[in-house]
C-alpha cells in the first residue's frame, strides 16, 4: 500500500505505538502505511500497550527499521519521553541483542525511552539471568514480543568459529559453537569467510530462541497462549536493514 501524499513517512512522531491499535484496526492490515502514519505523545500508556497484538508491534520495529535504513529516522524528544516516563514503564517488548557498538536495537529500530527492555550480550546468547529478565519483561510487566536480534560480521561468533579461549570469553563463546556445529555451509568454514559467520549468527538466533522456549516454561506457556510471540532477526551492519523471522 503507498503512503498518502498528504503524509510523509519520515515526518511521523513519536506516536506511532501510543495509537497504533486504532490507525491499524485489524492485524489484516499490519504492515500498510496506516502504521507509520499515526500521531503519538510522549511516552507509551498501559492501556496503549495493551491494545497492541504481538504481530502489530513487530510491524512497528520493522517500520522503524525502514525509517532508519532510509535516513528517515524521526526527532526524538528524548527528554520529553524521559520525564513521561519516569513514574512508570510499559515496554512493548524485550530484546536479546549482541553488545557489538554498531548495533544498538533502539537506534536501528528507531524507538524511544520506554518502548521495550534490552538485554544485551556478545553473541546475544540465552542463560538464566537472561531468561529471568525475559519473564519478568513478558509475565510482570507486560512485554508481548521476545526478539533475539543477531549480526552480521560478529566479532563472538568468529571467536567460537576459531575456538578462541581468553577468561570468561571461553565459556560465553562454547555457548555459540553448537550453532557452528549445526550450521549447514559447503564453503570455507572459516571465521575468515564472512559468509560462513553470518550463516552462524543465523543459526545461533535460531538456536537462541529455542533456548529460550527450552529454559523457560513461562515464556513458552505465553507464547503458545498467543500472549507473547517469540521471534528472531538478524541486523546487517553494512545495508542497516533487519531481516525478522519466526
Amino acid at each position: 500500500m503507498s503512503v498518502p501524499s498528504t503524509v510523509c513517512e519520515c515526518s511521523v512522531d513519536r506516536r506511532r505505538f501510543l495509537n497504533a491499535s486504532l490507525a491499524i484496526g485489524t492485524a489484516a492490515i499490519i504492515g500498510s502505511a496506516a502504521i507509520s502514519e499515526v500521531a503519538f505523545a510522549a511516552a507509551m500508556t498501559k492501556a496503549q500497550r495493551d491494545k497492541l497484538t504481538p504481530d502489530q508491534i513487530l510491524a512497528l520495529m520493522k517500520k522503524g527499521n525502514k525509517r532508519f535504513s532510509m535516513g528517515r529516522r524521526q526527532d526524538h524528544n528524548y527528554l520529553a519521553q524521559q520525564r513521561k516516563s519516569a513514574n512508570g514503564q510499559y515496554p512493548v517488548a524485550v530484546l536479546l541483542s549482541c553488545i557489538d557498538s554498531r548495533a544498538p536495537a533502539e537506534t536501528i529500530m528507531d524507538l524511544g525511552i520506554g518502548d521495550v527492555f534490552n538485554s544485551r550480550v556478545a553473541g546475544n546468547v540465552a542463560n538464566a539471568d537472561i531468561l529471568g529478565s525475559m519473564e519478568f519483561a513478558c509475565k510482570v510487566a507486560g512485554a508481548k514480543v521476545v526478539l533475539v536480534m543477531g549480526h552480521t560480521s560478529c566479532g563472538a561468533i568468529k571467536g567460537a568459529i576459531d575456538n578462541v579461549e581468553l577468561g570468561n570469553l571461553t565459556e560465553l563463546l562454547a555457548k555459540i559453537k553448537p550453532a557452528v556445529a549445526a550450521t549447514t555451509y559447503a564453503g570455507e568454514r572459516t571465521a575468515k569467510n564472512y559468509a560462513f559467520v553470518d550463516a552462524v549468527a543465523r543459526k545461533n538466533v535460531e538456536l537462541t530462541t529455542d533456548a529460550i522456549r527450552k529454559g523457560s516454561p513461562v515464556l513458552k506457556d505465553m507464547e503458545a497462549s498467543g500472549a507473547i510471540k517469540i521471534a528472531g532477526a538478524m541486523y546487517s551492519l553494512q545495508s542497516g536493514m533487519i531481516d525478522f523471522f519466526a
